[in-house]
C-alpha cells in the first residue's frame, strides 16, 4: 500500500546494505521495500524458500519485489535458531554487497497461549527465534556494523519489539510469548549502551495499533478478524525515520510508530488505515503498550496527542523521510 503522505528520506540510503531477519512478508518486507525505494541493498534472511500453505511470499518473491522497488535484493535461506546458518547468511550478504550498515531484527514467533497450552517445544521455538535470534543476528552483524561506523555510514540496529513494561497484565495467559518478546527489548536496552562506544544506534519500534500482517490470518479465527487495523506502511515509514537519525546520538529508544511520525509533522493517519472511514477511536490497540499510552489508545489522536508527546527518548532530527 502506498502512503499518501509521500515522505522522502533526509539521508541517503543508496548503496547501503540492510540485513533483515524473517523479511519474506509483513512488516519486515515492507521496511525492506521502503528502503529499496531509496536505493538500498536488502538481504532477506528467512526460512520461507517454498510457498507457505496459508501465508503469501517467499524469500525469492520478496527479493524480486526489492529489485522492482529500486534496490538490490538478496534472498537467503536462513533459520535464525542456528548459529551456523546466521553466520553463513551474514557472510553471503557481505560477499555480495561488501558490508552491512543496518540490521532489522524482525523475525519473531508468536503463540498467545497459557502455560497449559504451551509445551516446551513451543516455548523453545519462541525463545530461540525471538530473544536468542535477535542476540545472534546482532552478534553476527556486529563486526560489519562497526566497520560501517568507522566509515561514517550511520549504522543502526532496529528491533521490532515493545517498550519494556513488566506489569502482570502483559504476561498472564501468555507468559512464554511475553518472555520471548520482551527478550528482544532487553537486547535493545543492553546493547544500546554497549554499542555507544562504536557509534551504532540501537533502537526498538512497536506499533500503537494492531497491524494487518499475513500472520494475523493464522493467529486469529474468523470471528476475531477485523479491518480496524493499520497497514504495514506506518511501521515502514516510522522505521525509515529512525534509521535517518544520527546513530551516535539517537540510541536506546523504544519508539511507537505513530509518535515517531507525529514528531515528523504527520497529523493525518487515515492513509494507513485498512478502512479510511474507521474512526480513530475504534482502531484496535496493540499489545504491550505502556500504561500512559495504552490508557489513551482508543481516544481520537487529538485527545491522546499529549500522551504521545510525553514519550521518553532522544530528540529526533526532523526528516522529510
Amino acid at each position: 500500500m502506498s502512503n499518501s503522505n509521500n515522505l522522502q528520506p533526509q539521508f541517503d540510503f543508496k548503496g547501503k546494505t540492510v540485513f533483515i531477519s524473517g523479511g519474506s512478508r509483513g512488516i519486515g518486507l515492507e521496511i525492506g521495500l521502503k528502503l529499496a525505494k531509496f536505493g538500498a541493498n536488502v538481504a532477506i534472511a528467512a526460512k520461507t524458500a517454498e510457498p507457505h500453505p496459508k501465508l503469501p511470499g517467499t524469500i525469492y518473491t520478496s527479493a524480486k519485489a526489492i529489485d522492482a522497488a529500486g534496490g538490490k535484493g538478496l534472498p537467503i535461506v536462513c533459520d535464525i535458531r542456528f548459529e551456523d546458518q546466521v553466520n553463513a547468511a551474514v557472510a553471503q550478504t557481505v560477499k555480495e554487497f561488501g558490508g552491512i550498515d543496518i540490521l532489522i531484527n524482525n523475525a519473531s514467533a508468536i503463540s498467545m497461549t497459557p502455560m497449559t497450552e504451551t509445551p516446551m517445544k513451543k516455548f523453545d521455538l519462541m525463545n530461540q527465534i525471538n530473544g536468542r535470534g535477535t542476540y545472534l543476528c546482532t552478534l553476527a552483524c556486529l563486526p560489519y556494523l562497526r566497520e560501517s561506523a568507522k566509515k561514517g555510514r550511520n549504522p543502526h540496529v532496529l528491533t521490532l519489539s515493545p517498550p519494556l513494561d513488566v506489569r502482570p497484565f502483559w504476561f498472564e495467559n501468555h507468559t512464554a510469548y511475553s518472555m520471548a518478546k520482551y527478550a528482544m527489548s532487553l537486547c535493545t536496552l543492553g546493547l544500546s549502551g554497549e554499542f555507544k562506544q562504536y557509534g551504532i544506534g540501537v533502537n526498538a519500534l512497536w506499533p500503537l495499533t494492531a497491524i494487518d500482517t499475513a500472520a494475523m490470518t493464522v493467529i486469529l479465527d474468523e470471528s476475531q478478524k477485523t479491518i480496524k487495523y493499520r497497514s504495514t506502511d506506518i511501521m515502514a515509514d516510522a522505521a525509515v525515520v529512525i534509521l535517518c537519525q544520527d546513530a551516535r546520538v539517537y540510541t536506546g529508544n523504544f519508539c511507537i510508530d505513530e509518535a515517531i511520525l507525529r514528531q515528523q509533522g504527520v497529523n493525518n493517519f487515515d492513509a494507513y488505515k485498512l478502512d479510511p472511514t474507521c474512526p480513530d477511536a475504534e482502531l484496535v490497540p496493540d499489545f504491550f503498550i505502556p500504561e500512559d499510552i495504552y490508557s489513551q489508545a482508543k481516544a481520537p489522536p487529538a485527545k491522546r496527542e499529549f500522551v504521545l508527546k510525553s514519550l521518553k527518548g532522544g530528540s529526533l532530527v526532523k526528516s522529510n523521510l
